[in-house]
């Protein structure tokens, strides 16, 4: 087993971790703050005899991978906010035709062109499908470069086991920090998972015709019931989250990424106070972990919710707990991180003990 740690930038990690698994065709188009990992695509991706194309837009390089992964290869494309947005359509038609691919998104502050500095504006398009259509993709958040690596690599095996399309988001503060990781082991690609769905005449494949349209309302009804029967299982097998010290809490503060970061050390001053807090941090953000953060709700103690945004995830935790405990909110927006003395200090509001 690999224990030798190295000094990576999250967006590098991101890169690493996919060709560790086995990643074979990658397809992309510059954007800050992402820039890094097309960068480390374009090096390691060659240098392993692996295919690596800069597309001529957003929009090519999604219909790259949906063609790439038609034909059998593991592929994937990243971009930040604004360009995520330019591929919806092509991971819509993804989603429609059951391909399986890997999206990162770095993403940033928006709307619009917005900032190059990091922001959460994107979860909504990221757990609501973000195109056309009765469709989700997985979504995964990693906290840390360790995280970037991991969930990369996770992200390739989850989208073949489910045929369906999943999503790396990372914030733009973690694509850019570093931090030392353990990799994960480089997978043989010869000891992929098989694709007997491929389009092809390959090893004596049988022709195939992969497409996302059905004109006709009762096959097309039944193709999408059959997804969603598959999102079930998703929903009961890969819903995933992190619970600190939740039972007995009198506040429990949840968030992703860098804001799950600056929770943590809110919690940590939080200790030194002698007061006590709990954290809660999905890291599928679809399936959010609905029945999990229920629970907590069920005791009944104040929630903060903190993001980089104007409010989108505590949308979920509300869900989560309907009345059962009281939502509180704490966002930022246009690259202004939250940070652990704020929390604290909100913590310390909602408990009463500041005016």
């Amino acid at each position: 087993m690999n224990t030798e740690r190295v000094l990576m930038k999250g967006n590098d990690a991101i890169a690493e971790g996919a060709i560790r698994a086995g990643c074979t065709a990658y397809f992309g188009y510059p954007i800050t703050p992402q820039n890094e990992l097309i960068a480390y695509m374009a090096k390691n991706m060659l240098d392993r005899g692996r295919i690596f194309i800069q597309a001529e837009s957003e929009v090519a390089a999604i219909n790259m991978v949906f063609g790439a992964s038609s034909a059998g290869a593991r592929a994937m494309t990243s971009s930040s906010s604004p360009g995520v947005s330019l591929k919806q359509e092509g991971i819509s038609y993804a989603a429609g035709a059951d391909i399986p691919c890997v999206i990162a998104n770095v993403s940033r502050g928006g709307p619009g062109l917005g900032s190059i500095a990091p922001a959460q504006g994107d979860y909504f398009q990221a757990t609501r499908g973000g195109g056309h259509g009765d469709y989700y993709t997985i979504v995964l958040a990693p906290k840390s470069v360790q995280e970037c690596a991991d969930f990369a690599y996770l992200a390739f095996d989850l989208a073949d086991k489910y045929r369906t399309p999943v999503v790396v988001l990372a914030d733009g503060m973690i694509g850019q920090m570093m931090e030392g990781i353990v990799l994960p082991p480089e997978k043989n690609l010869a000891d992929l998972p098989e694709r007997p769905w491929a389009v092809g005449h390959m090893a004596g494949r049988p022709a195939r015709h992969i497409t996302s349209i059905n004109l006709v309302p009762n096959e097309l009804e039944a193709k999408v019931r059959e997804r969603y029967a598959r999102y079930e299982i998703v929903k009961k097998d890969e819903t995933r989250f992190e619970e600190i010290d939740t039972a007995g809490a009198d506040c429990v503060l949840t968030g992703y990424g860098t804001c799950a970061r600056a929770c943590f050390g809110a919690k940590k001053l939080a200790d030194k106070a002698g007061l006590k807090v709990g954290l809660f941090r999905p890291i599928t953000l679809w399936p959010f972990p609905y029945e999990a953060l229920q629970k907590v709700g069920e005791r009944g103690k104040p929630i903060l919710t903190v993001e980089m945004s104007m409010g989108q995830m505590v949308e979920d935790v509300r869900l989560s707990v309907y009345d059962r405990a009281p939502v509180h909110f704490l966002g930022h927006v246009g690259g202004n991180i939250p940070t652990e003395e704020e929390i604290f200090g909100e913590v310390k509001k909602i408990l009463g003990l500041t005016t």
